[in-house]
């Protein structure tokens, strides 16, 4: 389902248009007088609203990371060409070199660190946990998630701590948001845990979903509480300088922002200010 590590919130073909065109925002820097011209390889989903998805009318590529890359590549003077792939298929590209980078809602977890080079954080958020309105599928504390079903993708942050918290993970590969809330609806799995921006906007888009987000169980990992950036091949120190002084110019002419509030309704550039519940340390 939605999110960094991740992936789940998948577009839906209702989704309202979010259509954008701040791809070319801001003036171009100085970093565009980069001798490689070549265009740059991004590896990204294009199933994850709204990070990464088709706008429903345009059938176009389009999300809050696709945009954000496209401005970065707009101020180091290249074009940007995507594949779109699944979690593992992205990071597997940007290992290999069949991918510059990989921009999909990724957080900056140390465990990412040892594998790439990240950019400098873009986007900051928390966790949140969505379950049935009429009973909440029986979760009033942590504790009760013992013995429930996770939905996710397989392999994420949030299915690893589902079921370090003794919940049985029932894993999904590419399916739309429709599938994870029906299965959730029905009882075939009981929680969904991902970023909160992602499910937030997911519940808005279904609103006769019947499910909700629960208030009181906000929390944070040790792999996403220093934000989302941009993935890139361990030690290309040269590539992380160009985008990093790109990001940091996008951020001061307000491009972020206004690609954040057009996409999320909200600066998520800006680190939240939130009641967390729980901080948690996921176990690799």
């Amino acid at each position: 389902m939605f999110k960094r590590n991740i992936g789940w919130v998948k577009v839906l073909g209702l989704v309202a248009v979010v259509g954008l065109v701040l791809a070319g925002c801001g003036q171009k820097s100085s970093s565009s007088k980069s001798a490689d011209k070549s265009p740059l390889i991004v590896a990204t989903s294009g199933t994850l609203y709204p990070t990464s998805y088709h706008d429903p009318k345009t059938k176009k590529l389009t999300g809050f990371d696709v945009q954000i890359v496209r401005a970065v590549g707009k101020k180091l003077g290249r074009k940007v060409e995507f594949k779109q792939l699944n979690v593992d298929g992205q990071l597997t590209a940007v290992k290999t070199g069949k991918a510059d980078m990989a921009a999909n809602d990724f957080g900056i977890s140390p465990a990412r660190k040892k594998e790439f080079t990240l950019s400098t954080p873009y986007k900051h958020s928390f966790n949140s946990i969505i379950v049935r309105k009429k009973d909440d599928s029986g979760i009033h504390s942590w504790a009760d998630i013992k013995g429930k079903k996770a939905a996710g993708e397989a392999g994420t942050n949030y299915q690893r701590l589902a079921k370090q918290l003794g919940a049985t993970t029932v894993n999904y590969n590419n399916v739309s948001n429709d599938v994870y809330f029906r299965d959730v609806k029905n009882g075939r799995t009981d929680l969904i845990m991902n970023d909160y921006y992602l499910q937030k906007l997911a519940l808005k888009a279904m609103p006769n979903s019947g499910l909700k987000i629960m208030n009181n169980m906000y929390f944070t990992t040790n792999d996403d509480g220093s934000g989302v950036g941009i993935l890139m091949k361990k030690g290309n120190t040269k590539l992380v300088k160009q985008v990093n002084k790109a990001l940091a110019e996008l951020k001061k002419d307000g491009t972020l922002k206004k690609i954040s509030e057009k996409f999320y309704g909200a600066n998520v550039t800006k680190e939240p200010k939130v009641h967390i519940s729980k901080h948690f340390t996921i176990k690799n």
